[in-house]
């Protein structure tokens, strides 16, 4: 699955760390840092996030998920760069 952020609408909200934190954090108190390559077993958790986003700002391509809001690459240096 493929993740899509849009940063520039992302609010910061966190919703998306909450619900699925292996997959989307914070970096500081606003930069979010997510794995635009998530693993299949957090499908259902990431379905979450985007379903709890506020303001729409991720969308996943794929079977099932395609089709709603996601995906930027992580920051470099990040734990989830490289996947």
């Amino acid at each position: 699955m493929r993740l899509v952020v849009d940063l520039n609408r992302c609010q910061g909200y966190a919703q998306c760390a909450f619900l699925a934190p292996a997959v989307f954090f914070l970096h500081g108190e606003e930069a979010l840092v997510y794995d635009p390559h998530a693993d299949e077993e957090q499908r259902e958790k990431v379905a979450r996030a985007v379903a709890a986003c506020p303001v729409r700002a991720i969308t996943v391509d794929g079977p099932d998920l395609a089709g709603r809001s996601a995906t930027t690459a992580p920051a470099p240096g990040s734990p989830h760069a490289g996947r």
